[in-house]
């Protein structure tokens, strides 16, 4: 027997993420950013990391047009951005600190990291797809910032 959206969801609501933001542009220079907590590691070598983002979104639909992005990964004290990413504004940038890297893709300054990716593979999953992205660059700041978590529908601080 299939499982029910709202079982599915609260049994993954148990898992504690880390949030990130992803960003990107089209074909015609817009800046897309999306709230994203579907992120993990996949490969040392190739340096690879997947994302999953809604097939319905205009971040998906500039992914593929870019076939670029920037994994943005959030500090603690970052859910104004990840609820500003996370909503459905037409301009996600406009009042947003941000600058460009050098293929025009833009990114969050205050992240405690980011990775820079080219597409590396899509994968059909579903409502989402599955993106493999190959690191191409990354930036770190300040190693003692704790990162943003979610956890059971809601924003959690590491313990300490």
């Amino acid at each position: 027997m299939p499982v029910s959206p709202n079982e599915f969801r609260s049994a993954l609501s148990r898992f504690a993420s880390g949030i990130t933001v992803v960003t990107t542009k089209d074909n015609l220079g817009k800046f897309y950013g999306i709230t994203v907590s579907a992120f993990c590691s996949v490969s040392l070598e190739p340096s690879l990391v997947l994302i999953c983002i809604e097939q319905l979104t205009g971040s998906h639909a500039a992914l593929l047009e870019s076939s670029r992005f920037t994994v943005n990964i959030l500090a603690a004290g970052d859910e104004g951005l990840s609820e500003h990413f996370a909503s459905i504004l037409d301009e996600k940038f406009e009042g947003v600190s941000y600058e460009v890297d050098d293929h025009g893709i833009p990114f969050l300054p205050s992240s405690m990291a980011r990775l820079e990716c080219s597409i590396f593979r899509t994968l059909d999953g579903g409502d989402h797809s599955v993106f493999l992205g190959l690191v191409e660059d990354v930036s770190v700041r300040d190693a003692e910032t704790d990162p943003l978590l979610y956890f059971q529908g809601a924003y959690r601080e590491i313990a300490k």
